[in-house]
């Protein structure tokens, strides 16, 4: 890493750090452990659709349950709005789904720690709150409907929020990245006669992040495919750390840009903690920033 760089990062993680205790807000009452999961203020949570999510509208009063630094039975899908300042804007957009096993969501060092970082650097970040299978949803059906309808919202909201919606990114960690990659796959242009708005937005990803995610075999590239960044441990299980090398291989046939990072002596779950600043794998907010530059999606 350059001198430039270290110091980038070091200041990154500095903003990331947790908030005294007497500035936290938490989202709802957690069960068997405090509640640490810190919504920071100022960022907005915007419902995916505000009339109740489409098969979850009988569990639509549920509330979540937090765990810990988890968020579990979500019913209600969201994003929580990351934007830059003006002055920095770049107009790039991320969707960020943070990972949990399909069973709660690590909201902090895999949504809310990255998202205030990149934000720091110009991109509008979209911290996704989605469907669990724990909850009885699918990830591939309500999870990706969910992350497909983030998109759509990103960019319908696009002038307000200051965003370029031809540079809208769909990210995520470990069940999270399963998300992001499913949708770089399977998305569609939008329902121009549609009576919402949103749904005539499209949910194809411009470009997608995929953080030590799981089911690397679905990630089969075409042509048209998004351009990818993907980091991982040396240590992950060989799924991840070996599949997302042969998924490398797959997006340099298919003939679509691609950056992989395998950090050694690095295991799963790294995401951002301040707490490891100084490890190499908490320099991948800086690597993707540049690879957004690479692909001219900022300047």
């Amino acid at each position: 890493m350059s001198v430039r760089s270290a110091i980038l990062l070091a200041g990154m993680l500095a903003m990331a750090s947790p908030e005294p205790a007497s500035a936290r807000q938490t989202t709802g009452a957690g069960r068997g452990s405090a509640a640490t999961v810190v919504v920071p203020p100022g960022k907005p949570t915007i419902l995916l659709w505000p009339n109740g999510a489409p098969g979850s509208e009988a569990r639509r009063d549920e509330p979540e349950e937090i765990q810990g630094e988890t968020i579990r039975n979500v019913h209600n899908p969201a994003i929580v709005v990351f934007l830059p300042r003006k002055d920095i804007s770049t107009g790039a957009a991320l969707v960020l789904a943070p990972g949990g096993g399909h069973t709660s969501l690590w909201i902090m060092h895999e949504g809310f720690n990255p998202a205030q970082i990149l934000a720091e650097q110009g991109v509008a970040v979209f911290v996704l709150k989605n469907r669990l299978q724990s909850s009885g949803y699918k990830f591939d059906v309500e999870g990706l409907a969910d992350m497909q309808r983030a998109i759509r919202l990103v960019r319908s909201r696009a002038a307000e929020w200051g965003v370029d919606p031809a540079k809208v990114g769909a990210g995520g960690f470990s069940a999270g990245g399963e998300l992001a990659e499913l949708v770089a796959l399977r998305n569609d242009p939008g329902d121009p006669a549609a009576a919402d708005p949103v749904e005539r937005q499209s949910s194809r990803p411009d470009y997608q992040v995929l953080i030590y995610p799981g089911k690397s075999q679905l990630i089969q590239p075409v042509a048209a495919s998004p351009p990818a960044f993907m980091a991982a441990g040396f240590e992950d299980r060989p799924d991840i750390s070996v599949g997302l090398a042969e998924a490398y291989l797959r997006f340099k046939k298919a003939g679509v840009q691609a950056e992989l990072h395998i950090y050694a002596k690095t295991g799963h779950g790294f995401g951002i903690r301040p707490e490891r600043a100084g490890q190499s794998h908490q320099a991948w907010p800086v690597q993707l920033i540049s690879f957004l530059r690479q692909l001219g999606l900022i300047k």
